[in-house]
């Protein structure tokens, strides 16, 4: 009895230590957004690429002191966003991917949507969200006609769509379509429609969005040498007339702002538009039936949740319930991260 406890004492496995480390981590989230907005935004991350690898260097080429640059940079390697070695900075495959300046895919600029002021202090009173059930921001949130904020989307997130731009002109096989006719619902920056038609000639697209956003488009459109085939219909998608016709009907990042119910409605609004065989392309962060993964896509409820009346992350059965509820025949879906591409069918 002896030697067989002392052996099994023995090969036992110590309990892991519970500590409060990751809640404290959490509590002070606030930091790590205010780290890399700012490191953003003093081009740190430019800086260590072109060789300026310790604190008196960086705070000589981004502008700041010297101790601001060493507190902020050692920071930044406890968030895996620098590695630091012997005394010098240098960039994780993902910072130099996606925050350097000269990158192709640099996409730092979302910085001033996803962490601007009226969406972070939205945060400060998220317990009121969660007891109401939607945003504590005033009138209807990032849902506000005409809000400001979406010009800073429509100015920041460019780089980051085009990757998924391109992949919808590839699901869609938009260079083997001959005549297209697409309307781009919430049209944003442009791209998405844009892209449609540098891929294919015969395109004419009809982007939809309020007044102050679509200088945006248009000048994207140019941008991409297909201005003269993108034409605007300025105003609320659920209120101005499509007309009809179209080939495609692109809602991209843009049924999560709200209920079922309107975002059925706006696809009876798309049925309506659509020639017959025609599709709607949807690009948005579908969680699977758990609702709790993938992260990003299951996190993105929470960020509905505090900016929205009513919006949220619908799964794929959830958006095909609702696709159907409004005349289509059926859906496929298409990962495509960060977020999935929903192909409808009328």
């Amino acid at each position: 009895m002896s030697t067989t406890s002392t052996t099994q004492d023995a090969d036992a496995q110590p309990a892991p230590q519970v500590t409060p480390e990751r809640i404290f981590m959490a509590l002070s989230g606030y930091q790590m957004t205010a780290a890399l907005r700012a490191a953003i935004e003093l081009d740190i991350f430019t800086a260590i690429a072109e060789g300026n690898d310790e604190p008196a260097p960086i705070a000589a080429r981004c502008g700041c002191a010297e101790r601001g640059a060493r507190i902020l940079c050692d920071y930044l390697c406890v968030a895996n966003f620098l590695a630091k070695r012997d005394g010098r900075y240098k960039l994780v495959p993902e910072s130099e991917t996606f925050l350097v300046r000269t990158s192709p895919a640099y996409v730092g600029g979302v910085a001033g949507f996803v962490a601007r002021g009226s969406l972070v202090d939205a945060y400060q009173t998220f317990t009121d969200s969660v007891r109401k059930g939607g945003t504590t921001m005033p009138d209807e949130g990032s849902t506000t006609p005409e809000h400001p904020m979406w010009e800073e989307f429509a100015r920041s997130m460019v780089a980051m769509m085009i990757p998924q731009a391109e992949t919808i002109a590839r699901i869609v096989k938009a260079s083997e379509m001959e005549s297209c006719k697409v309307l781009d619902i919430a049209a944003g920056h442009g791209v998405f429609g844009a892209t449609i038609a540098r891929h294919n000639p015969r395109a004419e697209v009809y982007a939809v969005d309020w007044q102050n956003v679509l200088p945006f488009a248009s000048e994207n459109a140019k941008k991409m040498g297909v201005g003269e085939r993108h034409h605007l219909i300025p105003g609320s998608a659920f209120d101005v007339d499509f007309g009809a016709g179209y080939d495609l009907v692109l809602v991209t990042n843009f049924f999560h702002h709200f209920d079922r119910e309107t975002c059925e409605s706006l696809m009876r609004k798309a049925h309506a538009a659509l020639k017959d065989g025609g599709r709607v392309v949807t690009l948005e962060f579908v969680p699977d039936e758990s609702r709790v993964s993938p992260p990003a896509a299951a996190a993105f409820a929470l960020t509905m949740l505090g900016s929205t009346p009513a919006g949220d992350a619908y799964t794929f059965s959830e958006y095909d319930r609702m696709f159907r509820s409004a005349g289509f025949s059926r859906s496929e879906s298409h990962p495509s991260l960060p977020g999935t591409i929903i192909v409808t069918y009328k």
